[in-house]
């Protein structure tokens, strides 16, 4: 009898406060975050000025954890606790539902590993001319070699990948941060002495909301993460999940932020916009126009291992899900469908690249939008239509909050073309 209330005790204890293991579950969320994108994020959150990257500052925090504890809210209202999203949204929303959102998630992943495809070859042919002294390989032939190079350790490899890329994230975080620390000497008040266009203020922020959306989504690891903490804790996982949600959003507000910072107030508005039109990741930019061999060395180098680990996660995500789209409408064998899909995504992968379409807008029109969707819209849609998401509910400000910035996401897309 005893035994039992200690245990209860214990576990109620557990619940109430942080554990070591909420704070890995943290870092883990935190760690599919921080990607590739957040190279990117200070050309474009830069871009409009001082004042507007102070406000997107402060709206990412709330933004990314009502969103990501929207959707960890959603997996657990599920019937199976071993359900996952796929599952959770069948359940809710029936077949139709699922293949909907299936085919939204693809094509949430799909555009990023073409994006990765034009990073990668963009750093590696800035490192080529820039720091090593050579000349440009032909387009075509660079970019084809990095990809079926990255494609062949994918296919070939993949647990070796999958744990190379994990290994990879922490080292990742510690550089960027040395970075951001190395470059505090060179802040200067050329981006504060911009004077802030109030009247466009509004559009520059609404226009940014996309790349933080990218950069600040761990939507992927939700599932796992989700049932985890529903095999735990049971009823009370929801409790869990928004703690180690909000968390991962703070640890992401004061490290990434920091970084935008950091980068930005190292540049001026022109080198910005000069990064943009270069379109190659941030680092890559600070390794072209610093004379530190530390900077011109690691800045390349910390853009290749980020855009690699995210290529392989993303490319096995948008292959199983083309595989999973395929499927469910054709009779062929499985393993022709996998073999058609692998080499449909290797070679628009190609294609892309050889074009070099700005990196950035394609975050923007191609990969925000999807990610929105899932991400914002969908759970906060299931908590007003979905019975079972009842006792899930965030509060009305925070609801309307979140699809608010899902619904300026995806609307950002359509004022942008115009």
């Amino acid at each position: 009898m005893n035994k039992t209330l200690s245990s209860t005790s214990a576990t109620s204890a557990e619940k109430a406060r942080w554990t070591y293991k909420d704070f890995t579950w943290a870092l883990s969320l935190f760690g599919t975050a921080v990607g590739a994108g957040v190279l990117f994020l200070p050309i474009k959150a830069g871009a409009g000025g001082f004042w507007p990257l102070v406000i997107l500052a402060l709206i990412a925090a709330p933004m990314t954890w009502f969103a990501h504890k929207s959707l960890a809210r959603f997996v657990l209202s599920a019937k199976n606790p071993e359900a996952d999203i796929t599952d959770t949204v069948e359940e809710h929303f029936g077949k139709a539902g699922a293949n909907i959102i299936t085919f939204a998630y693809f094509f949430a992943i799909y555009p990023i590993v073409l994006i990765y495809g034009v990073g990668i070859t963009n750093t590696v042919d800035s490192f080529m001319v820039n720091q090593m002294g050579m000349e440009s390989l032909p387009r075509w032939i660079l970019s084809g070699g990095l990809i079926l190079a990255m494609t062949a350790g994918v296919v070939f490899g993949k647990e070796l990948m999958l744990k190379a890329t994990s290994a990879m994230v922490y080292p990742l975080v510690f550089i960027l941060l040395a970075l951001s620390i190395y470059l505090i000497p060179g802040w200067n008040t050329s981006m504060m002495e911009v004077a802030p266009d109030w009247s466009s203020l509004p559009a520059v922020i609404w226009l940014a909301i996309p790349i933080i959306v990218f950069s600040f989504n761990h939507s992927p690891i939700i599932s796992q993460f989700s049932k985890e903490q529903r095999r735990v804790y049971g009823d009370d996982a929801a409790k869990k999940t928004d703690m180690i949600t909000g968390g991962a959003a703070m640890m992401l507000m004061g490290f990434v932020m920091f970084f935008v910072f950091s980068v930005v107030l190292s540049m001026s508005p022109e080198q910005l916009a000069t990064a943009q039109a270069q379109n190659i990741s941030v680092l890559s930019y600070l390794a072209n126009i610093h004379e530190s061999a530390l900077i011109s060395l690691l800045g390349p180098l910390v853009a290749f291992a980020a855009i690699t680990s995210s290529y392989f996660g993303h490319f096995l995500g948008a292959h199983e899900g083309l595989v999973g789209l395929v499927k469910s409408r054709s009779e062929m064998p499985v393993s022709k469908i996998e073999k058609i899909s692998l080499g449909f995504i290797v070679i628009t992968t190609w294609i892309v690249a050889v074009i070099n379409p700005s990196i950035l807008g394609m975050i923007e029109t191609m990969g925000a939008p999807m990610i929105a969707a899932i991400l914002f819209l969908m759970p906060v849609f299931a908590m007003y239509k979905v019975p079972a998401m009842a006792k899930y509910s965030t509060s009305a400000p925070a609801r309307i909050f979140t699809a608010l910035c899902g619904i300026a996401a995806i609307t950002s897309v359509v004022y942008g073309a115009f």
